[in-house]
C-alpha cells in the first residue's frame, strides 16, 4: 500500500478520483431558480449615449445611459438590444457603461422563445478570474511538477467536498459542527495522502491537523457561548433567516466557519512539522524518540509564529473598512470590543491561532511515537536520506 500511494502511482490514483467526482459535480450543478422565462446572458456594449433623466425617475437617479448591447452567449448570440441604465451617484450600486464594456444581463423570454427585454445585472468579471486561475495552475505545474499536479487534484477534491457535500448538508439542516469536522477530516486525509503518500509522516500530519481544528472549534464554541455570540455578525448570516423552508443553526455555522477557516493553516503547520521530523529520522535513524520530538517542536516553534501571524493578518485585512470607520468616528475601545461583529472576528482569529499552536506539539509527538510502527528498513531510510 505504501508503495502504491507513495510512489509513482500516487497522482494517477488521485486524478482518477477527480475524474470520477467531476461527473457528479457537472450533473448536480447548483440551480439558480426555476423560472425558465428568465435567462442569464453575456453582452458587449456597442454604444452608450447619455440621456435626460425621465420624470418618473427624478429624485431617484442622477443620470441615465441608453446603451446598445450585443448578446455574445447562448441561444440569442448576435442579437442587439437597448437598455436604460440608471446611475444614482453611489459607486456601490452604479455600473457606469462604456463602449466595449462586458456585462452580465438578465433576459426575459416570451412564450414563443423570443428574447423580449434585457436588464443589466453586473460587470463580467469571470474571464479575468479564469486567467488568474490558469496562471496559478501553470505555476504550480511548472514548479511542483508531479507534486504540483497532485496539489491541483487535491485542491479540486477539496472544492468539490465543500460545495457538493458540506454546503448541501448544512442547507438540509444537519448539525454544522459535526458535519464540518467530518468533511474537514476527509479533506485533510485526502490532501495529505496525495502530497505525502502513504507514510508515517502523513498519518502524523493528519492527527495534528484534525486535533488542531478540533481544539479551535471547541474553544470557539465554549468562548462563543460564554460571550453570547449570535452568529448574525454579517449581512449574509442575517439573510439566511429569510430563506423559506430552511431551518439553519446560524450560531453553529459561525463555529463551523472557524473550523474551515483554520483548516488550511493548521494543515500547513502539521505537514511541515511531520515532514521535518521524518527527514531528521531519515538522516539519523539512531535518533531517540525524545530527541526526534524535540526536533519537531523546534521546527514547529518557528513555523507557528509566522502562520499565526498570517491567520490574524488575514482577518484584519478583511476588516480594514470596518476598522477605518471606528477610527474615523473615534469610537471608544469598550464599544468596539463588545460589538458582536468584532467579538466574532476576535474569537475566529484567536481560536484559529490556538488551533495552530496546539497542532505543533500534537504533530511532533505523533511523528515521534509513530516511528515505532515504521516498517521502512533502516537501509531504505538511509538511501532516502541520500537523495
Amino acid at each position: 500500500m505504501r508503495k502504491i500511494f507513495g510512489g509513482r502511482f500516487a497522482w494517477p490514483i488521485f486524478l482518477l478520483l477527480l475524474l470520477l467526482a467531476l461527473p457528479v459535480w457537472a450533473t448536480n450543478a447548483p440551480s439558480f431558480g426555476d423560472d425558465s422565462s428568465t435567462v442569464i446572458l453575456r453582452g458587449r456594449v456597442l454604444a452608450v449615449e447619455d440621456v435626460e433623466v425621465t420624470a418618473e425617475m427624478e429624485g431617484i437617479v442622477k443620470a441615465e445611459q441608453l446603451a446598445e448591447i450585443e448578446i455574445i452567449s447562448g441561444d440569442f448570440r448576435g442579437e442587439k438590444h437597448t437598455l436604460l441604465n440608471g446611475l444614482m451617484g453611489n459607486p456601490f450600486f452604479d455600473i457606469e457603461l462604456e463602449e466595449g464594456s462586458l456585462v452580465i444581463l438578465y433576459g426575459e423570454v416570451d412564450d414563443s422563445g423570443r428574447l423580449r427585454n434585457i436588464y443589466l445585472a453586473d460587470r463580467m468579471r469571470d474571464t479575468y478570474l479564469y486567467i488568474l486561475a490558469a496562471l496559478f495552475v501553470f505555476l504550480i505545474l511548472v514548479i511542483g511538477r508531479r507534486k504540483g499536479l497532485v496539489t491541483i487534484v487535491t485542491l479540486l477534491i477539496t472544492i468539490i467536498a465543500v460545495f457538493r457535500i458540506l454546503l448541501p448538508m448544512l442547507l438540509k439542516g444537519y448539525a454544522p459542527i459535526p458535519s464540518t469536522v467530518l468533511v474537514a477530516s476527509g479533506v485533510t486525509f485526502i490532501t495529505l495522502l496525495g502530497i505525502g503518500g502513504w507514510q508515517r509522516k502523513t498519518l502524523a500530519a493528519v492527527i495534528g491537523t484534525v486535533s488542531g481544528v478540533l481544539v479551535a472549534g471547541l474553544l470557539a464554541l465554549i468562548v462563543g457561548n460564554a460571550a453570547n455570540l449570535t452568529g448574525f455578525s454579517s449581512e449574509e448570516a442575517q439573510m439566511l433567516t429569510f430563506m423559506e423552508g430552511v431551518n439553519l443553526d446560524v450560531r453553529g455555522l459561525l463555529f463551523a466557519g472557524i473550523i474551515i477557516g483554520a483548516l488550511g493553516a493548521v494543515m500547513d503547520v502539521a505537514m511541515s512539522i511531520a515532514a521535518a521530523s521524518y527527514e531528521v529520522y531519515a538522516v539519523n535513524p539512531s535518533i531517540s524518540v525524545r530527541e526526534q520530538i524535540k526536533s519537531g517542536l523546534n521546527v514547529g516553534r518557528d513555523v507557528m509564529g509566522t502562520m499565526a501571524n498570517t491567520l490574524i493578518l488575514a482577518y484584519v485585512g478583511a476588516s480594514i473598512p470596518l476598522l477605518l470607520l471606528f477610527l474615523g468616528y473615534n469610537t471608544p475601545y469598550i464599544t468596539i470590543i463588545n460589538l458582536d461583529m468584532v467579538a466574532t472576528e476576535v474569537v475566529r482569529a484567536l481560536a484559529g491561532s490556538i488551533g495552530i499552536i496546539s497542532a505543533v506539539p500534537l504533530t511532533a509527538v505523533s511523528a515521534g511515537l509513530l516511528r515505532k510502527f515504521d516498517r521502512i528498513p533502516q537501509m531504505e531510510v538511509s538511501e532516502e536520506a541520500k537523495r
